[in-house]
């Protein structure tokens, strides 16, 4: 199977693995299979930066 996206993509439809972004903007492994099972493998940037919880750090 292919997936084969339009040229025109803006940045927010952009398709990511969620495993890719979790490592990208660190989030941790609870984090990361609580996306999986929300989205599955792949999700548009959109729903993941709306969906994504991260801890804040307070010195």
């Amino acid at each position: 199977m292919e997936r084969v996206e339009p040229a025109d993509v803006d940045a927010l439809t952009k398709v990511w693995s969620v495993t890719e972004f979790c490592a990208r903007h660190r989030l941790d492994s609870q984090e990361e299979k609580r996306l999986l099972q929300l989205f599955g493998c792949f999700a548009t940037a959109s729903e993941l930066l709306h969906n994504a919880r991260r801890e804040p750090k307070f010195r």
